[in-house]
């Protein structure tokens, strides 16, 4: 695939990329039907320490199956009133759903909520 040789012939050039250019990367990989382990190896290759986390690129391709296609962050609303709104209860049980090995963590990481909110909810 051209993702992976893109990655690969560019990978000790590359000292730093900015965010934006690595979800545009992450994004790049899901449009291939890349799986997100895959693209974590790759960006890993490609940027070294200053590749994006694993589980942001999780949450990447998270947002891209849920249909978001942009790969603008999304400015923050602020925290919700109380942890346990429908929709975030529904954010946790899809993300469980997906992969019910991840730890509250990487749940915490992915939805942006904090730790004692996930557990409250699970």
């Amino acid at each position: 695939f051209f993702c992976e040789s893109h990655f690969f012939r560019f990978g000790e050039n590359v000292l730093m990329a900015d965010s934006r250019e690595q979800r545009a990367s992450v994004k790049f990989c899901f449009l291939l039907g890349k799986t997100p382990a895959e693209t974590v190896v790759m960006l890993k290759t490609a940027y070294g320490d200053a590749a994006l986390s694993k589980s942001r690129i999780y949450e990447w391709f998270q947002r891209f199956r849920n249909g978001e296609m942009t790969i603008e962050d999304q400015p923050g609303s602020g925290r919700p009133s109380t942890s346990s709104t429908d929709d975030n209860v529904e954010k946790i049980n899809n993300l469980v759903r997906e992969d019910w090995r991840r730890t509250i963590v990487q749940l915490a990481e992915i939805s942006g909520m904090s730790w004692s909110s996930i557990q409250r909810i699970l």
